[in-house]
């Protein structure tokens, strides 16, 4: 397999493209999209995302410290790609793509109605990189649509028809997985030799058993 060299850069992809909700000190609400986030610990359970400070949602953020994901669907995809271009400066980009906001239940921050799993979050730390500051918060509660949890109350996000980002393009999720973790190590459920033998046993006896009754029934 023949490689070509390139400078350092991130190509790490695909990756997950959320849009992100904040809410400033006046109560106003503003909506961007981030690509750079991801799951940094379990307990607490905490992620990241990165945001330029020159970002309106910078500025939201950083005055009260909460946040929320929203995960987009694959219908939101022209929603998601706008509030992605387009500045919170300039336009009311929530009123524009017709968003419907709900109130948070842990932060003052509201979450998108349309999308399916919302993520409340609460800042810890900001640490400053170059271009972009990380964000490090902590969840604090989600909300999931009823539609994508089963009668035994697990989640299926791949119900959710959730969208990926990969080198500036936007792609949709396959609703079938090519494996489940931990399956490479899983050992196969094989029936033992013993127990292949009684239940063969079993099923002569059976078999025995009927042909028995019949020659009984014909006596009769």
């Amino acid at each position: 397999m023949s490689k070509n060299i390139f400078k350092g850069s991130v190509v790490l992809n695909p990756v997950p493209v959320v849009l992100v909700t904040s809410k400033n000190k006046e109560n106003m609400d503003n909506v961007f999209t981030v690509a750079w986030t991801g799951t940094v610990c379990t307990k607490p359970p905490m992620l990241s995302i990165a945001i330029k400070p020159e970002r309106l949602s910078y500025e939201y953020i950083k005055e009260t410290m909460e946040f929320t994901i929203n995960l987009p669907t694959k219908r939101l995809t022209r929603e998601t790609d706008y509030c992605g271009v387009r500045s919170g400066r300039d336009v009311d980009k929530i009123k524009e793509m017709g968003f419907t906001m709900k109130k948070g239940k842990e932060v003052c921050s509201s979450y998108i109605g349309e999308c399916p799993v919302n993520i409340e979050c609460r800042v810890k730390s900001i640490i400053p990189l170059g271009t972009h500051d990380l964000f490090l918060a902590e969840v604090l509660c989600s909300h999931i649509d009823e539609r994508l949890m089963d009668e035994n109350g697990k989640i299926h996000f791949e119900w959710g028809n959730l969208i990926a980002y990969s080198h500036g393009e936007y792609f949709p999720l396959p609703k079938t997985p090519i494996g489940k973790f931990g399956y490479s190590v899983a050992k196969k459920t094989l029936e033992s030799k013993p127990a292949i033998a009684v239940k063969k046993k079993s099923e002569k006896k059976t078999v025995k058993n009927k042909n028995e009754k019949k020659k009984r029934k014909k006596v009769k």
